[in-house]
């Protein structure tokens, strides 16, 4: 299950070329669990046929606000009190204006006018063109709808319909996906800084190789992600992997184990929970080649001399913010067997409240992971789901664990 799962929709098209995103927007939703009940204007027509946006809610669009299908003939009223949250996506420069003015000669915007304000987000994708993105009145109805109430997403950078590159796209559906989960998830963590390493790192032998390992990185992406959901501030740092950075998460990019430590033990200052998800190398090379290593022919293996790299967790673990309990300490333990022995001793050694373990051969470059808890009273299994049903269980697990923040 999603945090969107059982949540009720309205998915707003106003007009703009953007409108064929809204397709594979929608799809996602149902996909997540939530039921999407789409809403087009006139002008979003000519660009989508409301048979597709039915075809894929699986519910009749509603395009008129004399819509007879309604008993009380108020579809203003039934569908906006029926939401959980109301998306225009894509919301163009002409709609905004509309909000603003308080405008309601048409469906949309007048069930955005009637929404409770209280209970039913509005949650809005801008797409223009960026000379109309940037002109002054835009910017001014942004700030304005914004005032209001609205929360605006923002928009993306860079080939546009009209042949121009700039500001004013619509976000990709994956973006909007993302903010519409974080917008309806609970704030658990709101006040806090969560601070996550994540993926391998590498160790240079010379130029051209090194040491490093099979973490994809993707449990620790999950939980950045789930962390944001739950309303927390979130810094990533990330070893070399390939995957995309989560909506409104702070990523930093290191390759090796000291760089990893150093840019850890630099945002632990100021962190209140910090989750150690990283597979860091244990040992680095006493001295990489400058230049690339090559065979000489005789056979002979060049000997390699290792010193032992900094342990982020037990340096983080052991520092005064965390024994003083400003800051929750979270270490991961991929081990190949005896999972519970090896996982508890390292807790023990680390000195963190909550240690979670998992099998690495077992889920290294998986989208699913299985995973054990454990802390001083215990241990709990968590069956084998996604790596992002996961996350959001640890997230709501560390939640109950740490102390409300204003």
């Amino acid at each position: 299950m999603t945090q969107l799962a059982g949540k009720h929709i309205v998915l707003g098209l106003s007009g703009g070329v953007a409108c064929y995103k809204s397709a594979e927007l929608c799809r996602l939703l149902i996909k997540a669990g939530a039921t999407v009940q789409v809403v087009m204007t006139e002008a979003a027509e000519h660009f989508m046929t409301p048979v597709t946006m039915q075809a894929l809610s699986g519910r009749t669009v509603y395009t008129s606000q004399w819509d007879t299908r309604e008993p009380n003939n108020m579809p203003h009223i039934n569908l906006s009190r029926e939401a959980d949250a109301i998306v225009i996506a894509p919301c163009s420069a002409d709609f905004i204006a509309r909000l603003v003015q308080g405008r309601s000669d048409e469906l949309l915007s007048l069930l955005c006018l009637a929404r409770p304000m209280e209970r039913v987000p509005l949650l809005l994708a801008p797409a223009m063109n960026r000379e109309m993105w940037l002109h002054p009145a835009t910017q001014r109805n942004m700030a304005q709808v914004a005032k209001d109430g609205a929360v605006v997403l923002g928009v993306g950078h860079g080939d546009q319909a009209c042949g121009e590159t700039g500001d004013g796209r619509m976000l990709e559906p994956h973006e909007i996906f993302e903010d519409i989960q974080a917008q309806l998830s609970p704030n658990k963590l709101a006040g806090h800084h969560v601070l996550v390493t994540a993926g391998p790192t590498f160790e240079a032998i010379d130029p051209v190789r090194g040491i490093t390992n099979l973490s994809s990185g993707k449990m620790g992406f999950a939980i950045a992600r789930a962390a944001r959901d739950a309303g927390a501030k979130v810094t990533l740092i990330a070893g070399p992997v390939h995957l995309p950075t989560p909506r409104g998460v702070q990523r930093v990019n290191v390759q090796s184990a000291q760089q990893m430590f150093d840019a850890a033990t630099g945002f632990a200052q100021e962190a209140s929970v910090f989750i150690a998800t990283a597979a860091v190398a244990d040992w680095r090379p006493a001295h990489a080649s400058e230049q690339k290593i090559k065979k000489d022919g005789s056979g002979d293996v060049p000997a390699l001399a290792f010193v032992e790299n900094p342990d982020i967790l037990a340096t983080i673990a052991h520092s005064p913010r965390a024994e003083s309990g400003a800051l929750y300490c979270v270490g991961f333990a991929a081990e190949s067997e005896n999972l519970l022995a090896h996982a508890g001793a390292k807790r023990e050694r680390k000195g963190v409240p909550l240690l979670v373990g998992n099998i690495g051969p077992a889920t290294f470059g998986q989208d699913d992971n299985a995973l054990v808890l454990i802390d001083a009273q215990g241990h709990r299994e968590i069956d084998r789901a996604p790596k992002q049903v996961l996350a959001d269980e640890l997230i709501a697990e560390i939640a109950r664990r740490v102390p409300l923040r204003s």
